[in-house]
């Protein structure tokens, strides 16, 4: 397992997601930036924070014309869960066997499986930027926007 940096290339990779379809990557990149933001645990506190954030904040993300997209270990029901609750705008990945999680250097052990990581992905593949906080929750979606503002320059 090895943490990714800010000038990497990222890997592409495959996952389920909220509507219990395999993507990939590289579909979302087709599209523009994507900032993929690893949460521990759907449902507990400190994500749907996080999370909520990054529902409030989709509007200044498209205007970049990226794409929040989150993941965790989670499995595609409680991901549904999760969207619907919260009218989350953007899609929620499963990573139950963790292989992204381990691909981007955030797995753990114990039952938070992943640490709070975001990563700003430009359409080259090429990381902008990497977030990290476990419990500013807000943080998150506020330096990602940041990130794409610097490198729109």
């Amino acid at each position: 397992m090895t943490l990714v940096k800010p000038h990497d290339l990222v890997p592409d990779f495959d996952a389920v997601d909220d509507e219990g379809r395999t993507v990939r990557l590289s579909d979302f990149l087709a599209l523009g930036p994507v900032v993929l933001f690893f949460y521990p645990k759907a449902m507990t506190p400190g994500c749907t924070a996080e999370a909520c954030h990054f529902r409030d904040l989709v509007d200044e993300f498209a205007a970049f014309d990226a794409t929040p997209v989150g993941i965790s270990a989670d499995a595609v029901d409680r991901q549904v869960g999760f969207r619907e609750k919260y009218g989350l705008n953007f899609p929620i990945l499963s990573d139950l066997d963790q292989r992204v999680a381990d691909a981007f250097g955030v797995k753990r052990w114990g039952p938070l499986l992943n640490r709070r990581m975001t990563f700003v992905i430009d359409t080259d593949f090429r990381l902008l930027d990497v977030i990290k906080s476990e419990t500013r929750f807000e943080t998150h979606a506020d330096e990602a926007l940041s990130a794409l503002q610097a490198h729109k320059g």
